[in-house]
């Protein structure tokens, strides 16, 4: 996405945010009642030196958005930086999404740290290869970017399959992430059985699997969100059928490593939408990940909160950024 480009994203999507902030929204379901755990568990992954510098030199970065390509092996990886800063944070967005997703966090956060901004392999602007887009394919992606746009040490915030594929880069190389932060995105894989996965997966591998996105993705979002729920299905759309389903075998096959974390010694933190998946005990096991931790919700809002609701999305996250010190005050 070129600059002009996230110009005209950002316009759109306060654009839709005036047409909807009237609405107020009071419930929705995710999927019939034979099916939910399962359905919760997937949908909810669709939709990534103490002392040191965050990145080479925090003052040289200006706060116009740039478009760069990384290198990484043979293909090439787009992203966008803007804002500038001591603090560095990476945006990774979520199955079959891209960096526009971020849009509505892009003013809110560049006057307050250093943004990076990624079109994960296989998605926006980047390269489509066809090859395993595994948790851990991606996570390298990541760690290309950061090297190619000179970042020693940032804070992952990653939307859904972003934060599996943040926790990767966690596993890859610790010394370079500074917090953790999951936004409506669970840190461990859920428990489901093989032919389960199996079978949700053979759904996007169908003739009519942009019919099956519209009507799972669709789900996800709360009543009056209509603008921002067709947006994000058309261009989840665009994704190539090849990356949609070898991203969820990448997540859900068991023959690939999960991204439970264990203990880390960085900051964990979370942004949720209400579910029945986030249960008091995965918030204790939140809790038990760091010494450093921070759970919240927002409330009347689907999957796509930061899209959904970002003035509310944004003061929760720039709160939980300040408290631990991980962007300017």
């Amino acid at each position: 996405m070129r600059a002009e480009h996230i110009l005209k994203w950002v316009i759109r999507t306060i654009a839709m945010r005036l047409q909807t902030q009237s609405l107020r929204h009071i419930n929705y379901t995710i999927m019939n009642a034979s099916n939910l755990s399962l359905a919760t568990a997937v949908l909810l992954m669709l939709a990534g030196c103490a002392n040191s510098p965050e990145h080479r030199d925090s003052n040289a970065t200006s706060a116009d958005p740039k478009s760069h390509f990384a290198t990484f092996g043979t293909n090439k990886v787009h992203y966008v930086a803007q804002g500038k800063g001591k603090h560095t944070l990476v945006l990774i967005h979520c199955w079959s999404g891209n960096l526009g997703f971020w849009g509505e966090q892009v003013p809110a956060l560049a006057d307050k740290a250093r943004l990076i901004l990624i079109d994960l392999p296989g998605h926006g602007q980047s390269d489509k290869p066809h090859t395993a887009y595994t948790m851990d394919f991606l996570a390298g992606a990541v760690l290309a970017v950061m090297r190619d746009a000179h970042v020693n040490k940032a804070t992952l915030i990653g939307h859904s399959m972003g934060t599996p594929v943040m926790c990767r880069v966690y596993k890859q190389g610790p010394d370079r992430v500074a917090a953790l932060v999951a936004v409506d995105g669970t840190l461990r894989r859920p428990k489901m059985a093989p032919e389960q996965a199996e079978q949700f997966i053979a759904t996007f591998n169908a003739p009519d699997y942009r019919e099956n996105i519209k009507k799972f993705m669709g789900t996800m979002f709360m009543p009056g969100s209509e603008a921002v729920r067709d947006r994000v299905v058309s261009e989840m759309a665009d994704t190539p059928q090849y990356v949609m389903v070898s991203a969820m075998e990448g997540m859900f096959r068991t023959n690939q490593p999960d991204w439970d974390l264990g203990h880390v010694t960085v900051p964990v933190l979370v942004i949720n939408a209400p579910n029945q998946m986030w249960t008091d005990e995965y918030k204790q096991y939140v809790r038990s990940l760091s010494s450093e931790t921070d759970y919240r919700a927002i409330d009347n809002v689907g999957h796509w909160l930061m899209l959904e609701k970002p003035a509310e999305f944004n003061t929760a996250l720039i709160d939980i950024l300040r408290k631990f010190d991980l962007i300017e005050r």
